[in-house]
């Protein structure tokens, strides 16, 4: 596991509007039995995006949105597959949760 790496989000009940969980939790905590995620919307299920708290990242042709507002903690076994890495979109990606914490 990595920071930035894509998960398939595994609940039935939520995978349609969730797709995907961003793994944000440093690389050093690797250790923890929880990782920080954030929920990867699409579009449809988004609505509208608020600039730079929500980036846009496209992922297996379909475009999802990062609702950093709703950082959570997981337990290990929610996440499914590893589906791909967003380490090139690492400064929007920590943009986002800077506005989120500072508000800048």
């Amino acid at each position: 596991m990595a920071q930035f790496d894509v998960y398939e989000n595994r609940n039935p009940a939520t995978k349609k509007s969730i797709p995907y969980l961003l793994d944000v939790q440093a690389d050093l905590l690797d250790n923890l039995a929880t990782r920080a995620v954030v929920p990867l919307f699409t579009v449809a299920a988004m609505g509208k995006a608020a600039g730079h708290l929500n980036p846009q990242f496209k992922i297996k042709r379909t475009t999802v949105i990062m609702s950093t507002a709703e950082l959570a903690g997981v337990n290990l076994n929610v996440l499914g597959e590893k589906v791909c890495s967003l380490t090139n979109d690492r400064n929007e990606i920590i943009a986002a949760l800077d506005f989120l914490f500072t508000g800048f």
